[in-house]
């Protein structure tokens, strides 16, 4: 196995482009490695990223890409047994690991761990804590699935003594079938949510809930753990803590809670109380309550690291958010293109409230792109509906690699455009399969002061900005 103390090794990445397969690229890179990579499919922001840290992206899955024989090769989760390259690693007998191992190897190391966990908000509530740390002066490392603004990327080796980790519940690579977090060594964790999700890996929600009951087993009794109190199957699960449980959020029982929510400038304030004591007020520059209770979540944490509050309301304050989280792309002719991650009901569903909350009486279109695992199967046909209808118009595009999906199991758009109209008792969604057909419908059919937020886990064939284009050629 490769010898972290020879810097110069050569490390192949098959599936670099993925968020965090690309940013352990930049660690590695980073760190004296010649880091080469492969991928078929290439999009910003990771595309720009790599290119701009001159690693080489070999397109496609070839095994002539393992000609040089590299020292190690790292294997993305997504990737199969049959792939051309995976094929040549085992047949060549190269050695190779995980994307969660060689994090574990290569960033956490003997460092102290801090895991964010859950559903919902692992990628923003995991950046804002790193930046905390950062600004509180503990230099942490960093491992987020995402692109904070206040980073230079999602992964990051600090000289402090704690790394900051998003724990993913998805399995690993097709050796380790078991989550992500199973392999980050949790001194420290934040349970934000837990709700059904990756209905391509997990049966339904008690088979998701054991993946969490195996991490209570990692936990050690003197831990910190901090648990939403909003879901009752992250309750269920924290039951099972081998350590003391502090819970946050607006259920019950709870230590922490965020009062006196309001929005000003575009903004969010509120008030963190402990056991009923005020301790706030603070302020972030994100919408949305689900991003209050992520912010409550790193404060009552920092609290409880011992970090001095005027320092931490500081910090929070100065945190700039996730790329494709709520991220502004433009705004032409008076009509706002938002861009987000969300995909699952819950998400789109807070989403949208968020931000509505932003540009209060404006017109909101909420586009979304089934594209993940689970929302493309009609598992939650009804749950988008509702979650949709708070918009004011709503488009819905094509399933995204429909054939993926046993056709007896496929979301089926054109039913959900149909119950948000029944919801509504108006004609507000519509179904555009292709695309390529979105960008003209909306500029044909947006008015100035409008809000256009695109919603999608992956590229969504770039739609954002050909909205954007759309609109600055239509005809004025």
């Amino acid at each position: 196995m490769i010898d972290r103390s020879q810097p110069g090794s050569h490390v192949h990445l098959i599936a670099i482009c993925g968020v965090g397969m690309a940013a352990l690229a930049g660690l590695l890179h980073s760190q004296g490695y010649r880091v080469t990579g492969s991928d078929q499919s290439v999009y910003p922001p990771m595309s720009t990223f790599l290119a701009g840290l001159g690693i080489e992206v070999l397109p496609g899955f070839k095994e002539e890409h393992l000609q040089e024989r590299p020292d190690l090769v790292v294997i993305g989760n997504a990737v199969s047994r049959n792939n051309p390259e995976v094929q040549a690693v085992l047949q060549l007998g190269i050695p190779y690991i995980s994307f969660p191992q060689a994090l574990g190897r290569f960033l956490i190391g003997s460092k102290r761990s801090l895991v964010v966990v859950g559903t919902h908000g692992k990628t923003t509530t995991t950046a804002l804590m790193a930046w905390v740390l950062t600004q509180a002066g503990w230099d942490p490392s960093l491992f987020v699935g995402g692109m904070p603004v206040n980073f230079d990327g999602g992964l990051k080796q600090g000289a402090g003594p704690w790394t900051v980790l998003e724990g993913d519940e998805y399995d690993s690579a097709f050796f380790d079938k078991g989550p992500k977090f199973l392999h980050y060594k949790p001194e420290k964790v934040i349970l934000t949510s837990l709700e059904f999700d990756h209905a391509d890996i997990y049966r339904d929600l008690d088979h998701l809930k054991a993946a969490f009951l195996r991490l209570m087993e990692l936990i050690p009794p003197s831990a910190t753990f901090l648990v939403c109190n909003e879901y009752a199957p992250a309750k269920e699960v924290a039951q099972a803590a081998r350590c003391p449980v502090i819970f946050y959020g607006a259920g019950e029982p709870r230590e922490w809670e965020a009062q006196n929510i309001r929005v000003r400038q575009g903004k969010s304030l509120f008030d963190p109380h402990y056991r009923g004591r005020a301790d706030g007020p603070v302020e972030i520059s994100l919408l949305g309550r689900h991003n209050v209770s992520n912010a409550l979540a790193v404060y009552a944490m920092a609290r409880e690291l011992g970090i001095d509050r005027e320092v931490l309301r500081a910090a929070l304050a100065t945190f700039s958010g996730v790329r494709r989280r709520q991220e502004l792309k433009g705004e032409v002719r008076g009509v706002v293109v938002i861009d987000d991650f969300a995909h699952h009901p819950t998400a789109v569903k807070e989403t949208i409230e968020a931000v509505r909350a932003g540009y209060p009486g404006h017109r909101l279109w909420a586009i979304f792109e089934p594209r993940s695992n689970t929302s493309r199967r009609r598992i939650f046909e009804r749950e988008f509906s509702q979650a949709l209808s708070s918009a004011d118009r709503v488009v819905l595009a094509g399933l995204y690699q429909p054939e993926k999906i046993p056709e007896g199991e496929r979301l089926a758009p054109a039913t959900v455009v149909g119950e948000i109209n029944r919801l509504c008792g108006d004609s507000r969604a519509v179904f555009i399969e292709k695309t390529a057909d979105i960008p003209p419908y909306v500029a044909q059919e947006a008015r100035s002061g409008d809000v256009i937020l695109v919603m999608s886990n992956g590229g969504f064939d770039g739609v954002q900005e050909k909205i954007l284009k759309a609109l600055g050629e239509k005809t004025a």
